[in-house]
Order: C-alpha cells, then sequence, then structure tokens
C-alpha cells in the first residue's frame, strides 16, 4: 500500500503529529511504501517564506489580528463558499506538489495540516480518484476550525467527543469522525523511571520540578516567566525548554537565578523530562498539550495564543487538566497555592484521564480498519498477515 503523509510547516505541532503518524504506520505495516511530505517544500522560496514566516510574526505581534483572522474563517458556509477560489489558490503555489499526489497515486493521505486537504480536494475533484484514495483529516488541535472540513475527506481523526460533536454540529457525517486523540510520538506511551531520570539529570528528590516550555520555536515570554518563577515562596527547581531559539538559551543562560534551574535547546526526550516534573508551563498548542496528556501532568498555562490555543485552553480548563492565569504576576502565588495540594493532585488524574498516548497508532487501526486491510506481523515477507477484526 501506498500511504502519504502530508504536513505543513506552520508550528512544530503539524510536524510531530506528521512523525508519529509516520512511525506508527511503519510499525503496523512496515512493507508499505510510506512518505512524509511537507508540502512547503514543493512551493516557490518566496510563498514558503511568506507562508511560515508571516504566521509567526502576526502571532507574536499582532496575537489580535490572528483571533479576528481565526474568527472569521472558521465559518463551513463561507469556507464552502470559498472553496474554488481556495483550490485556486492552491493549484498556483502547490502544483509540484499537486503532480506529485497523481504520479505516486498513494492509497491512504494522512493530512495533519488543513493545506494538503485543499489540495487533495482539487486532485479528487478534477481527477475522479476519490473512490480509490482515502483522505484522513487529523485534526491537532482540541476544537475543529472549519478549515479542517473538506468535502473529499473520508475519515476525520479527533482529539475528544466536544470535537467530534462540533464537525457533526457543522454538517459533518457522525460515522467519518472517530475519536482517536491528537497523534504524538510513542515515546509518551511508555513509562519512565522518574527516581532514575532525576537522578542522572542532577534533580533533587525533594523539590518540586517545574516544566516551561517555549514550543519548538522558542516563543513567548520564557524569561519573564522564570523572573516571577523566582518569587515562588516554596523551593522548587526549574526545566526550561527553549526550542530552536538558540537566542532565548543563551539569554536565559545569563540571568541570575534564585530558583536551580536547568536550560536546554531542542530536546529529543521530553517524555523524560514530563516524567520528572509536577507541573507543565505552556502555551496549549494541540500536540504539547497531548503529550503532557499522555503522559498525566496538569498544565499550567499563559498567553494563549488567540484562536486555537484559547479554544484549547478552554477544553483543558473544562476538563480540570489545567490552570490559567491571565497576568505573569499571578504566578507565584498561583503556583505557590498549587504545589503540594489536594488540586494537584486532581488536576494530574484528570490529564491522565484525558491523555491518549497511543492516538497515533489508534489512528492508523481506524484507517486500517476501514479499508479491511491487514496488519502486518514482524519484518519478513514469509510473516502471515493478520486481519483486523470488525
Amino acid at each position: 500500500m501506498r500511504v502519504l503523509i502530508a504536513t505543513v510547516t506552520a508550528g512544530a505541532g503539524h510536524l510531530q503529529a506528521a512523525a508519529a503518524l509516520e512511525e506508527a504506520w511503519r510499525k503496523l505495516r512496515p512493507r508499505d511504501s510510506v512518505q512524509k511530505l511537507d508540502v512547503l517544500d514543493f512551493t516557490p522560496k518566496l510563498y514558503r517564506t511568506f507562508y511560515v514566516e508571516s504566521y509567526l510574526k502576526i502571532i507574536e505581534h499582532a496575537p489580535e489580528l490572528w483571533a479576528h483572522v481565526f474568527k472569521k474563517t472558521d465559518n463551513p458556509a463561507l469556507v464552502k463558499k470559498l472553496t474554488r477560489g481556495r483550490r485556486m489558490l492552491a493549484q498556483i503555489t502547490t502544483m509540484k506538489f499537486a503532480r506529485r499526489i497523481q504520479e505516486w497515486a498513494p492509497e491512504v493521505v494522512l493530512c495533519t495540516h488543513y493545506l494538503p486537504l485543499e489540495i487533495m480536494g482539487r486532485v479528487t475533484a478534477e481527477n475522479g480518484t476519490g473512490d480509490s484514495t482515502f483522505i484522513v483529516s487529523t485534526v491537532t488541535d482540541f476544537e475543529a476550525h472549519a478549515l479542517w472540513m473538506e468535502a473529499a475527506v473520508d475519515l476525520y481523526c479527533v482529539a475528544a467527543e466536544e470535537t467530534k460533536g462540533r464537525l457533526v454540529a457543522r454538517g459533518a457525517s457522525p460515522d467519518k469522525v472517530a475519536v482517536t486523540g491528537i497523534p504524538i510520538s510513542s515515546r509518551f506511551a511508555a513509562r519512565p523511571n522518574p527516581a532514575a531520570i532525576r537522578k542522572r539529570m542532577g534533580l533533587r528528590d525533594d523539590l518540586h520540578t517545574i516544566l516551561v516550555l517555549g514550543g519548538g520555536f522558542g516563543m513567548g515570554p520564557v524569561a519573564e516567566i522564570l523572573g516571577e518563577l523566582n518569587k515562588v515562596p516554596k523551593p522548587i527547581q526549574i526545566l526550561v525548554v527553549c526550542g530552536s531559539n538558540q537566542e532565548l538559551r543563551r539569554e536565559l543562560a545569563l540571568l541570575d537565578r534564585i530558583q536551580p534551574t536547568h536550560v536546554f535547546g531542542f530536546v529529543q526526550n521530553m517524555q523524560e523530562l514530563m516524567a520528572v516534573s509536577d507541573v507543565v508551563i505552556t502555551k496549549p498548542g494541540g500536540l504539547t498539550s497531548s503529550e503532557a496528556l499522555a503522559m498525566g501532568k496538569p498544565l499550567f498555562i499563559l498567553n494563549p495564543i488567540p484562536g486555537q490555543e484559547a479554544a484549547n485552553s478552554d477544553f483543558l480548563l473544562q476538563n480540570g487538566a489545567a490552570m490559567k492565569a491571565n497576568r505573569l504576576e499571578d504566578l507565584p502565588f498561583r503556583l505557590d497555592k498549587l504545589l503540594g495540594s489536594a488540586r494537584l493532585a486532581e488536576m494530574a488524574a484528570a490529564a491522565k484521564k484525558l491523555g491518549r498516548p497511543h492516538a497515533a497508532t489508534d489512528i492508523c487501526r481506524e484507517v486500517l480498519n476501514r479499508l479491511k486491510a491487514p496488519i502486518f506481523r514482524g519484518q519478513g515477507p514469509k510473516k502471515l498477515q493478520v486481519a483486523i477484526p470488525d
């Protein structure tokens, strides 16, 4: 079977979701031909630069503008009216990607961003390949924006029952929506030994550990957060992840600290950092939140991006897995009251209940089940094929 996993570099979450799906599919069916492609790699350089940088600059410098755009476009009727124009724009800017699809003719396309959905909608409409290509919209937030909806989609894989309810209310067929969770790496399904990790990292066993995340791009007021954490009355230890932002990492290395602080750049062991942490302070992106929930870790939310992150924040707060502060100066008091309290344990339990550590595998199984395709056990060509039960 030929499987295409299509994504877009617009925030690190879409890429991580695509990588998780690739990992899961290859484990289930190692003999399939799988390609993971970034749509923007097939676009003109100027368009690619504009697409990525404009998004980052808007959410950093003009979040109110992003909130306005997000709200205005979150309208299924409007999106449907604009389908022709969106597909024409996709044809102009992503012609090479569409050609790759036509040449390779994948039987399954898993999309972790709405842009490849637009392209697949146009390709299937023009070529009449809808019956031969199974298209999956893998929604990477807890609330599904209207842009995730495309007539060509055969299956929506969503984070929660609330997400499914929203899609169905907007016209999606209930039997086309599966509640699977947001796909994350299988590393978050493991249960590492926190004591062993603390020993290896030189962390104290008698202090609460706070994990501060700046996202894949190291954005947000991370330095200011550390300044406020120094005011927490309780003795704590802090882990900070700066992502790909080397300038931020250098800046933090020069700060004076009262609380013991460990500063990291881009990490490959996020599951270990979460395992030893009591609270994760972060912007509520869909992937980061799903990783924390899979580890049973409460979230403390600061400055969510208006739009998708604000919606994620609402979901986490409503389900008791998070706490939110609207002002940085509130952080020391709120965190001091939370650490060691019954509320913290309740939040951890709520996070664990929401967590779906096997979401990537569940998505792949759901697709294979609907296609009535077998799972291959083992790598060798002589191994038996075992069908998924209905």
